[in-house]
């Protein structure tokens, strides 16, 4: 039987691995936006098409956009990036089903470690677009909410594509969460919701005159108060 120690020990150099590549592989993308969505929407569905035409119009303004490298929405973004102005980068990972990288990336790299690759997709991204999309998609948006929540990272847009998609998920945290104390009222300024290019566009440009692009771990910092001087 294998050692389960030694296994364990190994699989750490692995993670090691991972992380080690990620930050140099993606640390000079410069500013870039993220886009999560449904890998199971195809070319012709209105929400592929409309991340197409997303993607080409924040590339053209010089944000790169990293997707989740896969097929449908993932791979809508990218290709409307490689139809832009920017890089379209991908960050693949190894799954059983769905998962198999789009062919319309400039730089991708693959993940055996889900963590990991989150990590990659929030230090690397000034703001995240949410497609409509299913588990994975939901599970990026609330852990960017969280993180947002609990002040691990500072201004960062996210921003919800699609009213209609998202309405039923938004009453009932309105109808269920806030009447049960699990979340403030306050918290739905943490996430914004929108169904037009443009909107995305103010928002994402918006955000950058006034940060500058600087990354979420960074602004946190640059944030705090500092003590006033004693004269």
């Amino acid at each position: 039987m294998e050692d389960l120690k030694t296994s364990e020990t190994w699989r750490v150099f692995r993670i090691q691995s991972e992380l080690v590549e990620g930050f140099e592989t993606l640390n000079e993308i410069g500013p870039a936006v993220t886009i999560f969505g449904s890998a199971r929407l195809s070319a012709g569905n209105k929400y592929y098409d409309d991340a197409v035409a997303v993607a080409k119009m924040l590339a053209d303004d010089g944000f790169a956009i990293i997707t989740g490298g896969g097929p449908g929405v993932m791979e809508g973004a990218n290709r409307g990036a490689k139809k832009g102005k920017a890089r379209s980068v991908g960050l693949n990972i190894e799954i059983a089903s769905e998962q198999h990288p789009n062919k319309y990336q400039d730089l991708s790299l693959s993940f055996r470690y889900f963590f990991i690759r989150k990590l990659m997709f929030i230090k690397y991204a000034m703001a995240y677009i949410i497609f409509p999309g299913g588990f994975g998609t939901m599970d990026e948006f609330f852990e960017a909410l969280t993180l947002a929540q609990t002040k691990k990272i500072g201004t960062f847009p996210i921003i919800l594509y699609g009213s209609k998609y998202w309405k039923g998920l938004i009453d009932w945290m309105k109808n269920t969460l806030v009447p049960n104390g699990a979340i403030g009222r306050e918290d739905f300024a943490l996430f914004s919701i929108v169904d037009t290019a443009d909107e995305i566009r103010f928002l994402i440009n918006e955000h950058y005159r006034v940060f500058g692009g600087i990354r979420p771990e960074k602004r946190r910092n640059n944030n705090k108060k500092k003590a006033p001087v004693k004269k």
